[in-house]
């Protein structure tokens, strides 16, 4: 019996910008063209004044944690043989929060506020998903 498929985001016409970035390994935040709001998850509207006239701006990918879970039973069958797992809401430097997996680490050292940097995982050569891993402190 083989490893499980992982279950992977599926683009659409408001994310694929985004996701086309991720495979650059860029991390794109959607922007109102009208009132210039920051916006995270991609919608065909801006969540502030509903214009329909939103782009996009690079993150420099740096955050805090603003919550986080360790994950001690897989969400599904492919998460298994990587139990325990963190996963972590992180604000970025830009004022949005992104859910996301932290990087492999040591769980131990995850804690709200740390400091975070996105990394990118290859799962196909059509995706690259973000995920977390800490900065070290000085």
């Amino acid at each position: 019996m083989g490893i499980a498929q992982r279950p992977l985001p599926q683009p659409t016409a408001s994310t694929q910008a985004f996701w086309d970035a991720t495979r650059q390994d860029r991390l794109l935040i959607q922007q109102c063209k009208a009132c210039s709001t920051l916006q995270f998850y991609p919608r065909p509207f801006c969540r502030a004044c509903l214009s329909e006239d939103t782009g996009w701006m690079e993150s420099a990918g740096l955050g805090v944690i603003y919550t986080f879970t360790i994950n001690h039973r897989a969400a599904n069958e492919h998460m298994k043989p990587h139990v325990p797992y963190a996963v972590a809401v992180v604000t970025l430097d830009e004022g949005v929060k992104l859910m996301g997996a932290m990087a492999p680490g040591r769980l131990a050292d995850i804690r709200i506020g740390a400091r975070v940097k996105v990394v990118f995982e290859k799962v196909s050569d059509a995706l690259s998903l973000p995920r977390f891993a800490l900065l070290e402190t000085a």
